[in-house]
């Protein structure tokens, strides 16, 4: 059955359609004949139970510089007239993503919103990870120097980064010397609010950072991200660059443990990054990528196993 899908994203002309995971997911829905619409997180209106967006429908194609069209502008009543609406701006996750999920929230009993709002909003990255602590390495969540600097005594070389980050950014290594950790504290305290993540320095790094991407709790596939020339960071945005990779034991391990929670919570499309085939460092919710790598070294269809399982639950639903 055709569905009416509203894509909740960054500008369609900002895109890189060779890698980005939400335009693999608007080609996959436009081939079942799914409407797709595009709108921005700005544009949200709500009033008297209701929840609209100005959104222009939009059709998609694999053609660099020429990849979309959008239509006319509507008020789209995300409650009445859609039947999905995928959440995929990218972070960072501030009042405005925290703001959108509330909004979004509220049409829960008549769209399917994916991932689920609720989850998302109460599964930061790098916070809900800590519910599965056993999975990670030594970690720290301080914005005190004098708890870093014992961390870093006890541990040898860490790792300090925003808890809400993103994209492999802000991303530093204080080696065992302990040289610039005052004044990177300091900075990030004057730049954040909240807390930092401090965590041991894995040498396994060097060798790639491990991307699985889990479909309603099932794994899909992996690549894994080798850092660039003196990088620590793995992620393709900064550099990074991927390859085929297969699970380990633990891996698998880790995927069985997470699974059944992601289901639960209706966080349908799940990335995870794991270092040197054992180590959990995040839970990506938000805006996950990775889909069309893996694809193109598995020759899967990651897409379409994610429509699969949303017209799987809007059809649960009635």
């Amino acid at each position: 059955m055709p569905l009416t899908v509203a894509v909740q994203m960054d500008p369609l002309d900002t895109i890189n359609i060779a890698g980005d995971s939400t335009f693999a997911l608007m080609l996959s829905a436009q081939a079942r004949g799914h409407r797709l619409f595009h709108y921005l997180v700005q544009d949200l209106s709500w009033s008297d139970g209701r929840l609209w967006t100005r959104a222009h429908p939009v059709t998609v194609r694999r053609e660099p510089g020429n990849h979309f069209d959008l239509g006319d502008p509507v008020n789209l009543d995300l409650g009445d007239e859609a039947d999905v609406v995928l959440m995929r701006q990218d972070p960072p996750f501030d009042l405005s993503y925290i703001t959108a999920t509330h909004l979004l929230e509220r049409i829960g009993d008549r769209t399917l919103v994916v991932n689920d709002p609720r989850s998302v909003r109460d599964a930061p990255e790098k916070v809900w990870v800590l519910d599965f602590a056993r999975f990670m390495p030594p970690t720290l969540v301080t914005r005190s120097y004098d708890e870093a600097k014992a961390f870093l005594a006890q541990h040898g070389a860490i790792v300090v980064k925003p808890l809400h980050g993103n994209g492999g950014k802000a991303i530093f290594k204080i080696d065992a010397d302990g040289q610039n950790l005052s004044s990177l504290m300091e900075v990030f305290n004057t730049a954040y609010r909240e807390p930092h993540m401090v965590q041991a320095f894995l040498p396994d790094v060097a060798h790639g950072d491990k991307r699985i991407v889990l479909v309603d709790g099932e794994v899909a596939g992996a690549i894994n991200r080798i850092p660039g020339a003196g990088e620590i960071r793995s992620n393709l945005a900064v550099g990074g660059s991927a390859v085929q990779a297969d699970l380990t034991p633990r891996e698998r391990e880790i995927c069985a443990a997470l699974g059944p929670e992601l289901k639960r919570r209706g966080l349908i499309f799940v990335g995870i990054d794991v270092i040197g085939g054992e180590w959990l460092t995040e839970i990506n919710v938000t805006s996950p990528t990775g889909i069309v790598a893996i694809d193109r070294f598995n020759g899967t269809d990651t897409a379409a196993m994610i429509w699969d399982a949303i017209e799987a639950r809007v059809a649960a639903r009635g």
